[in-house]
């Protein structure tokens, strides 16, 4: 029950405070500065959630190795991505270096 309480109250605060951007509109304004912060809040994240998986596949530590394909899928997309700039192209050649080197792997 403890679980199930906690959820609720996370899921109703996070509807509270996305909603509030919403409903406040153009009335409250943040300084400049909190809103440079805020640009970085969508990169962070992403960092976040993907260096894990692709430094610790299997969670069993850093797996700096040429047998981990995530690592090698993105070591490509962050090579293409800095010679094009291409979000489309850093995408699929990401994901064919990780799927090539994963089927080569097998």
């Amino acid at each position: 029950m403890n679980y199930t309480v906690m959820i609720l109250g996370m899921a109703l605060i996070t509807v509270l405070i996305k909603a509030s951007f919403f409903l406040l509109g153009d009335r409250v304004t943040f300084p400049p500065a909190l809103q440079r912060a805020l640009a970085f809040v969508p990169v962070t994240v992403l960092t976040a959630l993907i260096v894990p998986m692709v430094l610790a596949p299997h969670e069993q530590g850093i797996e700096l190795h040429w047998r981990n394909p995530q690592l090698i899928g993105a070591l490509v997309a962050i090579a293409v991505c800095l010679r094009w700039r291409n979000q489309l192209l850093t995408i699929v050649l990401g994901l064919a270096a990780y799927f090539a080197w994963r089927a080569a792997l097998l």
